[in-house]
């Protein structure tokens, strides 16, 4: 490959990073970047990675987006899938209407709990996709809008809220990483608050602060999310997005 990896390839990479070493675990990815990703490490340094058609089947081989699965190794009806998420045996990445520095997250109502201003998707899985399952997000406008310094509602529990409800809601609980169209972020902090960790080729430290509406926690030296391979950028390219929705959902800087 001899074009320059985009941004938004930048953080499909970003994405696919976040399930490395996972083993046997099913990938949940919402969104078209982390879907993408998912695939992406099923079929580099992850081929351990479950998959599914997005409804009801465990998917053997790695379809394009948008296209039909071929192998089919499995059903997974919703009732299954809800034990599955109980055991611990996947990791998910969902989205953020909102996002404190401590991992709480908001998918359910912007304003007042009592006169909201705006109604979204609602608590849905949330609750328990953190509880459990190690849980990743994907940010791909970041924003103060996002990235609040108290989420109206809690949805996906937070570091602080896990401690606070005791060792019952800590023993599987983990944010993993948060991937945004300007770079990639952690709790691997000592009071588990949110951490930048990784820059995208373009943007620079002040540009995160500025878009983000609290304190993080910033190293001396933040290196640069690391390049896709030109065999990594094929497989993007060629045989996992060849549409290339990935750019629709983050533009060229």
């Amino acid at each position: 490959m001899t074009t320059k990896a985009t941004r938004a390839e930048y953080c499909v990479l970003a994405c696919a990073e976040a399930w490395r070493g996972a083993g046997e675990v099913l990938a949940s990815p919402m969104g078209t970047v982390p879907a993408i990703g998912a695939r992406l490490a099923k079929l580099t340094f992850s081929p351990e990675l479950l998959l599914t058609d997005g409804e009801a089947l465990l998917v053997g081989d790695v379809p394009a987006v948008g296209a039909k699965a071929e192998v089919v190794e499995g059903w997974l009806p919703y009732r299954q899938h809800l034990a599955l998420v109980a055991t611990g045996r996947r990791h998910v990445m969902m989205g953020a209407s909102q996002l404190d520095r401590h991992g709480n997250q908001n998918i359910s109502c912007i304003g007042d709990w009592d006169r909201p201003v705006r109604q979204l998707l609602g608590v849905r899985g949330a609750p328990v996709n953190t509880l459990n399952n190690p849980t990743s997000y994907w940010v791909p406008r970041h924003s103060r809008r996002v990235f609040v310094e108290r989420v109206d509602m809690v949805c996906g529990v937070g570091y602080d809220r896990a401690a606070a409800a005791a060792p019952s809601a800590t023993r599987y609980h983990r944010i993993a990483n948060v991937i945004t169209d300007l770079g990639a972020f952690d709790f691997e902090t000592p009071d588990r608050t949110m951490r930048l960790r990784s820059l995208h080729p373009g943007v620079t430290v002040e540009q995160v602060v500025a878009a983000t509406g609290f304190p993080l926690t910033i190293p001396g030296e933040v290196p640069c999310t690391r390049e896709p391979t030109d065999g990594e950028l094929r497989l993007i390219r060629e045989v996992i997005d060849p549409k290339g929705t990935r750019e629709r959902e983050v533009p060229p800087a």
